[in-house]
């Protein structure tokens, strides 16, 4: 579970869906750029190479406010892949995935969306909350379709299908940036101390969230799509909570225990209005937990 203490910076925004923010699934259509097959659904899969229990790792997260600043460095750029199982075109882009998996400068997180399980394999690492995620992208780039495979880089930068050459440059573009956050991690065996400063102070409040990822896993895929095939997958995403919402101002400590082996990752990113929730914007600073 996780615990937030409430500081005179910090407010809780557990009430907010994945990430922070959430949207409503109505009006999106989604798609690959090839377009879905109409293959019927089928009522039973098999997965004989699940993965364990996706249980909530992050334990307690107690949030505290201390005085001072510090100068600022360059976090890793987070790249984030929308992928499925289910989905004809995402091979590819998985495998592109994983060449930058292990890169110091990028965060790779692979998210699986949940809306190709209809064409008969039910991906088990798919979730609502990240489709919720994708949607929330789309909507706050006013886009109505959503696709996959689909990478988006430091939260801006949308990438549609397999562009190594584009995701280099996009990467490059976000490192090259003056980061707003300094973010400073500290600790080990899953107790960490994360203080975030920010000078000048930000003009808006962020989002400060925990991530947790399988770092691999091999599927055999038995049907839909890709059946025949056997895919391995690169830091899968299994958990994506808000912890808070911090107002950029004061600086900011956070203790973060974690449970379980699975890496972690903290994010700070930007909010931009939305009906009635926030949607994401640009990530501020990002860092590992490991």
């Amino acid at each position: 579970m996780v615990r937030v203490g409430i500081s005179a910076s910090v407010t809780v925004c557990l009430a907010l869906a994945v990430g922070g923010f959430s949207l409503p699934g109505d009006g999106f259509a989604q798609s690959t750029p090839a377009g879905p097959s109409a293959q019927a659904p089928e009522t039973h899969t098999a997965t004989p190479d699940s993965p364990p229990e996706m249980k909530r790792r992050a334990s307690q997260a107690i949030v505290g406010t201390m005085a001072g600043n510090s100068a600022p460095t360059h976090s890793p750029v987070v790249v984030e892949l929308f992928t499925s199982q289910g989905c004809s075109s995402c091979p590819p882009a998985d495998a592109l995935f994983q060449t930058f998996a292990d890169r110091d400068d990028v965060i790779a997180l692979a998210l699986h969306v949940d809306y190709w399980d209809y064409l008969g394999w039910k991906d088990p690492f798919g979730k609502a909350e990240f489709t919720a995620r994708q949607k929330a992208y789309a909507r706050a780039a006013r886009e109505r379709t959503v696709y996959t495979p689909q990478m988006i880089v430091g939260g801006t930068t949308a990438l549609i299908g397999v562009q190594k050459d584009e995701l280099n440059a996009a990467i490059a573009k976000q490192s090259g940036e003056a980061e707003p956050v300094d973010l400073k991690i500290s600790g080990s065996d899953g107790k960490y101390q994360v203080v975030l400063s920010a000078d000048p102070p930000l003009s808006a409040p962020a989002v400060v969230q925990i991530v947790r990822y399988m770092p691999e896993a091999r599927i055999a895929i038995l049907r839909g799509e890709n059946a025949g095939q056997t895919i391995d997958y690169r830091n899968i995403v299994t958990e994506w909570h808000a912890i808070a919402e911090w107002d950029g101002k004061s600086k900011t400590q956070i203790k973060v225990d974690l449970d379980g082996d699975d890496p972690g990752v903290v994010i700070v990113q930007a909010a931009q209005p939305g009906q009635g929730v926030p949607l994401p914007g640009k990530i501020l600073a990002a860092g590992r937990l490991d």
